[in-house]
C-alpha cells in the first residue's frame, strides 16, 4: 500500500492511524496525499468484518500493521510506533485508550511532542459523551439537519458529508496541522479534541450570524441559501433531469432571464411575495428542453445554471476531466488531492 504514496508538503511527516470508519481514515488518507508516511494500525482480523466499505481508499497509501491491542505486545507495538511519530489519530470512544494503557500521558512519556489526535462525534465530555451516533445523530443536534430539505416535507440527509467528513475529518486534519504548527515553534505536544458535533456547529458560523441580524429564518426552504427564493433552486428538466441555479446576484439574475425568456423585472425578483409566480415561470421554462440542451446553452453563460449530474457523469464532466478532480482508475472512481501546491518559481 505504501508505494502509492505520493510527495506533497508534508514529506517527512510521520503519522499512526488506528483503524476506524468515517473520519478517521478519511484524514490518514489525506495526511498521505498530503506527502505524509502513514501506517494503519489494524487489529486481528481487521476492521473489515465490522463494515466492508472501509477498505479500499481507506488504506491508499498506508502501511498497514496488525496488532492487538488489548494484549501487553500488542500496546508496546504501538507505542513504540508512537515514539517515532509525529501524528496520532485514534476514534475510539472517550476513555478507551486509557484502559489500554495507551491515553495521551503515556504516549507522551514516549514522545513529548506528539500531536494526540482524538476523534469522536459527541466529543471527549459533556452528557453524550460516551454514547454511541452516527453522522446524522450529530448534526441533527446541531441544527444543521433541521435546516436542509424542502418546506413541506422532512429533513433531507446531505449523505455524511456534513458530519462525517465537514465536521468530522477536516476538522481533524485542521487540528492536526495547527498542533503541528504549534509543536514546531516550541509548544510541545497536545492533545487535539476533535467532535463532529462542533465541527458541524462551527460550519454554521454564517448561518447563526445572518439568524442573529434577522436575515435567516429558522425553518426550511425559507431562505435564499436554503432553496427559499427562486433563483437559488433546482429545478427539472423535459427528460426529467435536474438544473441547479444560484442566479443570486442582480447581474447574474439578468442573464438568466434573458436566457430563459423570462420576466426580467427586478421586482419580481426582490418581491419576496412574488417569489412562486416566479419559480413558476422559470420551472415551466425549464421544463422545455432536456438537461443536456440547457447544459450546452449555460455552458458559457454567467447565469450560474449547471447540470446536477450523476457520480460517474461527473467525472466525465469537460471541466472535471479537464483539472483531473475526479479520476477513473480501473472502473473506480476516486477524487485528487485538494487543495494543490505550486512551489513559487514552479513552472507546473
Amino acid at each position: 500500500m505504501g508505494t502509492h504514496r505520493q510527495r506533497g508538503p508534508l514529506e517527512g511527516l510521520e503519522a499512526v492511524e488506528l483503524a476506524a470508519i468515517g473520519p478517521v481514515p478519511f484524514t490518514g488518507t489525506f495526511l498521505t496525499q498530503l506527502g505524509a508516511h502513514v501506517t494503519r494500525v489494524e487489529r486481528p482480523g481487521g476492521i473489515d468484518s465490522v463494515i466492508p466499505v472501509t477498505r479500499g481508499r481507506a488504506t491508499w497509501g498506508k502501511d498497514v500493521v496488525t496488532l492487538d491491542l488489548k494484549t501487553a505486545a500488542g500496546v508496546a507495538g504501538l507505542l513504540d510506533l508512537v515514539a517515532h511519530s509525529d501524528v496520532l489519530l485514534e476514534g475510539h470512544r472517550p476513555g478507551v485508550m486509557e484502559r489500554l494503557g495507551l491515553g495521551p500521558d503515556v504516549c507522551f512519556e514516549r514522545n513529548q511532542d506528539l500531536v494526540y489526535a482524538r476523534m469522536t462525534g459527541w466529543g471527549q465530555d459533556g452528557p453524550l459523551a460516551h454514547r454511541a451516533g452516527h453522522d446524522v445523530n450529530y448534526i441533527s443536534l446541531t441544527g444543521a439537519l433541521h435546516a436542509i430539505g424542502t418546506a413541506d416535507g422532512p429533513p433531507q440527509i446531505p449523505l455524511n458529508l456534513v458530519g462525517d467528513y465537514g465536521g468530522g475529518a477536516l476538522y481533524l486534519m485542521v487540528g492536526v496541522l495547527a498542533a503541528l504548527h504549534d509543536v514546531r515553534a516550541g509548544g510541545g505536544g497536545q492533545v487535539v479534541d476533535a467532535a463532529i458535533v462542533d465541527g458541524a456547529a462551527h460550519m454554521l458560523t454564517g448561518v447563526h450570524s445572518a439568524l442573529a441580524i434577522g436575515r435567516w429564518q429558522d425553518r426550511r426552504a425559507a431562505n435564499w441559501m436554503d432553496g427559499g427564493t427562486p433563483f437559488y433552486a433546482v429545478y427539472e428538466t423535459s427528460d426529467g433531469r435536474y438544473m441547479a441555479v444560484s442566479a443570486t446576484e442582480q447581474p447574474f439574475y439578468t442573464i438568466l432571464a434573458a436566457t430563459l425568456g423570462v420576466d426580467p423585472d427586478h421586482q419580481l425578483r426582490n418581491d419576496p411575495a412574488r417569489h412562486e409566480e416566479l419559480r413558476s415561470q422559470l420551472a415551466d421554462r425549464f421544463r422545455t428542453r432536456t438537461q443536456a440542451e440547457w447544459a450546452e446553452i449555460f455552458a458559457d453563460s454567467d447565469a450560474c445554471v449547471t447540470p446536477v449530474l450523476s457520480l460517474r457523469e461527473a467525472a466525465a464532466h469537460p471541466h472535471i476531466a479537464a483539472r483531473q478532480t475526479i479520476l477513473d482508475e480501473d472502473g473506480t472512481l476516486y477524487a485528487a488531492v485538494a487543495p494543490r501546491f505550486v512551489r513559487r518559481g514552479s513552472s507546473a
